[in-house]
């Protein structure tokens, strides 16, 4: 049985103009998110971590006045003065911190953000899963945001503190949702094994899964398995992982780091298959997630209004069966997927 909210099946991520890897000028910004209106996109998703709050800030007032969209944001890291002598405060995730080590020495020399942000480093990120933590950041936010609400809240990266995540995190924002104060809970990650625990062991109505199911890889189909036999809906962000798949011709990275030449060459077969069924690669990797019954929504971000013009095309054009047929046949796609 389906439970909690209605999504859209496509969301505009707030990393990019939150500053993710170069700086995106304010108006740009806006501009972007004014585009994804323009072109249906009725469901935001930000974070604190993106920009040390300055997506928020941008998504907020861009959204001021407006209705009939949905607002997510995260929980799980406080913003708080520097107070450490190098900048570093905590450590990003696993998927990140690959990143976050090859900015390091140039972010420390600059005082910018280390975590792949191009910000002054003035703040630093403080985990906090407590009771107390999650209210605070939930508050904190919707300061940021300047809005009264938000609609889903997610736990944020919970790599290093699950168990604590599962017994006070998730409490916390049930109650909120029991109190009305969000409409639904869920996680946010980019491995699956972490959210399979919360689907099984709470009553999270979202899952929000980066990069586990795309073209490239499929790792996160027990998840979604376990999510359509309870009901937990299912948005798909990171659909070109982090970069890999934005382009017809593969370049760029992959979670976060160079992407290997391997994989690289495994776009690129998937590119030559895509031609000939007249369908770009980064069409079919926003196509790929919402074949799946678990997936509602893909949340794709984009850091300039043309990215956003571009990508509304791609996934207005339907994509033949055929393709699908083809690419399984060689071996990209789980017999399942």
């Amino acid at each position: 049985m389906e439970r909690g909210i209605d999504l859209p099946r496509h969301g505009f991520g707030g990393a990019p103009i939150g500053n993710l890897y170069d700086a995106v000028a304010g108006e740009t910004a806006r501009a972007t998110i004014d585009a994804a209106w323009e072109n249906g996109v009725r469901l935001y998703d930000t974070a604190p971590h993106y920009g040390l709050g300055l997506s928020e800030r941008r998504m907020g007032a861009a959204l001021a006045g407006r209705s009939g969209y949905l607002l997510s944001t995260k929980v799980g890291r406080l913003l708080r003065p520097k107070t450490s002598g190098d900048g570093r405060g905590e450590q990003p995730p696993p998927a990140e911190a690959r990143l976050a080590e090859a900015r390091s020495a140039e972010a420390r020399a600059g005082g910018r953000d280390e975590q792949g942000f191009d910000v002054p480093a003035e703040l630093e990120r403080v985990w906090d899963f407590s009771p107390d933590g999650v209210r605070t950041s939930l508050a904190e936010s919707l300061a940021r945001l300047g809005l009264p609400a938000v609609d889903i809240a997610f736990i944020h990266d919970p790599d290093d503190h699950v168990d604590q995540a599962i017994a006070e995190a998730y409490p916390a924002l049930a109650e909120l949702r029991a109190e009305g104060q969000v409409r639904a809970v869920g996680v946010g990650m980019n491995q699956w094994q972490a959210p399979l625990r919360f689907v099984q062991e709470t009553d999270v109505d979202v899952v929000m899964l980066a990069g586990r199911y795309t073209l490239l890889d499929q790792s996160g189909l027990p998840l979604l398995e376990e999510c359509v036999r309870r009901g937990v809906k299912v948005l798909a962000a990171g659909v070109f992982n982090s970069g890999i798949l934005a382009t017809h011709e593969p370049s760029g990275t992959y979670d976060y780091a160079p992407a290997p030449a391997e994989l690289l060459e495994k776009a690129k077969r998937i590119a030559r298959i895509c031609d000939r069924h007249g369908v770009t690669l980064p069409q079919a990797a926003m196509a790929f997630p919402l074949r799946h019954p678990a997936v509602t929504t893909i949340v794709v971000g984009a850091r300039a209004p043309e990215e956003v013009v571009r990508n509304a095309g791609l996934w207005s054009r339907p994509v033949p069966e055929e393709l699908w047929e083809d690419l399984r046949a060689a071996g990209f796609l789980t017999t399942d997927s």
